[in-house]
């Protein structure tokens, strides 16, 4: 998997990436033939499907500078670390560094100084544990925030729901074009691959969607992204997740136990308040959202909200997500003072919990502005609208799509009020 050659470089620059996140591997001594790193590629690919290495540090750079809609995670090894890490720091697709160097010591002093180092490691296996939980958090932080009224979007989902739920495909012959997929477009592990043609009947469709799989992160990032490729591929996966997800909904609305475990992860039980549930409830959020269902979609949140209060202190960021879920969710059923309610008491948890320019503090601003927009207090959305934009000036590069949404906006309230010359002017940047 090295990538000296350019035709090399060509081939992954083209090649789409089918989840949220990837890993960067640099180390310029990297060589798959000897045992030691074919182990530790073997261990994380259990944790995430597509791991990109490079051996020269420049090549790396170019890649990454490249992304825009995905995060990253890297390892890096100590020598090329300490040129390379302060260089990209500040890029925004890049989450976190792990520092993998036989010599601690001689690293601490520069790798503690920049945020985005999250440890510095002799062995895999502590790395491996970390980019579990990164992984995690990176799929639950980049379940879409944006508000969606009744546009063509809104529309498009409408008919893709219609469209997956009617189909009367051969589900074997769908399992094997997904995964023939897998194979040629992801770098999904060919055992995980064999197990999903060999086993899908087996298990339900919240098992395969909460496993750790490669499912839940390519849904949620073709669901994302709009990408009309996976979801057609995906489309009978979405068709019984939503029928499965109906079942439940009908048991748990006839059931009086209420307050019982639940079944969220491969057949496991977990206590009401467990944080785990309200990630799944999440989830299942997530799909109703996605497909227009939106009383659905708002009771899951609700679930997810209800039970995060109990698990977790007042102002952790999950709590912002939910309150955010919750407030996009009314937005689009047009309730629009609940959804500035909960919007506001979104931002102002993040507020409190995250850095001051941290993006999720954007997108609360650019979701407040789109309720104010709606409800046609034009003054109010411009406000929250450049707000949102100061905010992705200094945590995005420049020319980052967000950048594009939030000149949009900004131009979509000017034309709304009549001053075209603002509003032009934002177009045009």
């Amino acid at each position: 998997m090295a990538t000296s050659s350019s035709s090399a470089m060509l081939r992954k620059r083209m090649r789409p990436i089918l989840e949220n996140c990837l890993l960067i591997w640099l180390d310029a001594d990297y060589d798959e033939s000897k045992n030691e790193y074919k182990q530790s590629m073997q261990q994380l690919r259990n944790i995430i499907a597509t791991i990109i290495i490079f051996t020269d540090a420049d090549q790396c750079v170019d890649y990454l500078s490249d992304i825009e809609d995905e995060k990253v995670l890297m390892i890096v090894s100590g020598s090329l670390g300490q040129r390379v890490i302060p260089e990209i720091q500040a890029f925004p697709q890049l989450a976190s560094v792990y520092v993998f160097s036989g010599n601690q010591s001689i690293h601490e002093q520069w790798a503690r100084k920049i945020p985005k180092v999250k440890d510095i490691c002799t062995q895999i296996e502590p790395i491996c544990k970390a980019l579990q939980i990164d992984h995690d958090h990176c799929d639950r932080s980049m379940i879409s925030m944006s508000f969606r009224g009744i546009d063509p979007l809104f529309m498009y989902t409408q008919l893709l729901k219609e469209a997956f739920l009617e189909i009367k495909d051969d589900d074997a012959k769908s399992i094997k074009e997904l995964v023939d997929y897998c194979r040629l477009h992801s770098d999904a592990s060919s055992i995980t691959l064999e197990k999903l043609e060999r086993e899908y009947r087996h298990h339900t469709p919240i098992w395969w969607y909460t496993g750790g799989f490669f499912i839940y992160s390519m849904l949620n990032h073709g669901l994302r992204l709009m990408d009309v490729d996976i979801l057609l591929k995906m489309g009978f996966f979405i068709r019984h997740l939503h029928q499965h997800i109906e079942k439940l909904h009908g048991e748990q609305k006839s059931s009086k136990a209420i307050s019982r475990p639940f079944t969220v992860f491969r057949g496991q039980f977990l206590p009401p308040n467990h944080p785990d549930l309200a990630t799944s409830y999440d989830n299942i959020g997530l799909v109703y959202d996605s497909t227009g269902e939106y009383s659905k979609a708002l009771l899951s949140y609700e679930r997810s909200l209800g039970t995060r209060k109990i698990a977790l202190p007042p102002n952790h960021p999950d709590l912002a997500v939910s309150y955010n879920n919750i407030g996009n969710v009314y937005g689009n059923m047009g309730d629009y003072s609940k959804a500035l309610s909960s919007l506001e008491r979104s931002l102002q948890i993040r507020k409190i919990a995250l850095p001051p320019n941290h993006p999720h503090l954007a997108s609360s601003y650019n979701n407040i502005g789109n309720v104010h927009k709606n409800m046609g207090e034009y003054s109010k959305a411009l406000s929250s609208y450049e707000r949102s934009l100061n905010i992705q000036k200094i945590a995005l590069h420049p020319n980052h799509p967000n950048l594009t949404a939030s000149y949009n906006n900004i131009g979509n309230v000017h034309d709304s009020i009549g001053d075209y010359s603002k509003a032009l002017s934002s177009f045009e940047r």
